[in-house]
């Protein structure tokens, strides 16, 4: 089997947090449109549990909506999503993520894609996945310029989960709500804490022995380059050719 790929293993990471047993099940994942990787990461959990419902949003083959984000919304509130994936231009030390800009407000110095629905989802999924590839100073920064969606809420307010991981294309952190504070879990072939460090803007803890970021096992990756593979096609052509151009289904997409 050929060398996996960072892409392949950031999957296998992802995978393994959404089926992580000591987490509530995932029974439905819901995925925003441009997010290839945390769809693979759906699909190859699916492929491996078998009973997992994956919706990618927006996309006409990738979900079963009829009434667009509206339905997203009404799902959420009635407790049917119980896994989405949420990023930001800005993420920080206590998980509030910034979709809206820098600068004086509503982000005079950059303008990031809008908040849309995130703190709704933030507040009322019960399981979310940070992720954002570019992992640097300017992203992961100490504290977010505008907070779109909260990491945390006061006592009283009403939410039902909080972010359990971020996953970058350097490391994987995860998330204590309680303290309101990441620890770094592993890093990706190639790093190590100090160079981890040295790119992230907000402080953290280390779990000791920190470990490397494993590759997926081989069933996993026959799986990625396979089905899942082949489901990622309708949505995502591009991305599934440029990652596995063997696979026939990649190839005349």
């Amino acid at each position: 089997m050929s060398e996996v790929l960072p892409e392949e293993r950031l999957i296998g990471a992802i995978a393994r947090l959404i089926l992580d047993p000591s987490r509530p099940r995932a029974r439905h994942v819901a995925i925003g449109a441009a997010s290839p990787i945390p769809s693979a990461a759906a699909y190859l959990a699916r492929e491996i549990t078998g009973d997992l419902r994956v919706s990618v949003l927006y996309k006409r083959r990738g979900n079963p909506f009829t009434d667009g984000t509206g339905e997203l919304f009404d799902l959420a509130a009635q407790g049917r999503i119980d896994l989405f994936f949420l990023g930001g231009g800005e993420i920080d030390g206590a998980a509030n993520i910034n979709l809206i800009g820098i600068g004086e407000w509503p982000g005079r110095t950059a303008r990031f894609p809008g908040s849309f629905g995130s703190a709704f989802m933030y507040l009322l999924v019960p399981r979310t996945i940070l992720f954002r590839l570019e992992h640097s100073p300017r992203v992961l920064v100490r504290r977010v310029a505008h907070v779109s969606a909260p990491g945390t809420s006061p006592p009283g307010h009403f939410r039902r989960g909080h972010a359990e991981a971020l996953v970058t294309g350097r490391a994987v952190f995860a998330f204590s709500p309680e303290r309101a504070r990441f620890t770094l879990v592993s890093v990706h072939p190639g790093e190590s804490r100090e160079s981890v460090r040295a790119a992230t803007g907000f402080d953290y803890d280390i779990a000791e022995p920190l470990s490397e970021t494993p590759a997926p096992p081989a069933r996993e990756l026959a799986l990625l380059r396979g089905p899942v593979a082949a489901a990622m096609v309708p949505t995502y052509p591009a991305f599934a050719a440029r990652l596995w151009p063997a696979a026939p289904i990649a190839r005349s997409a």
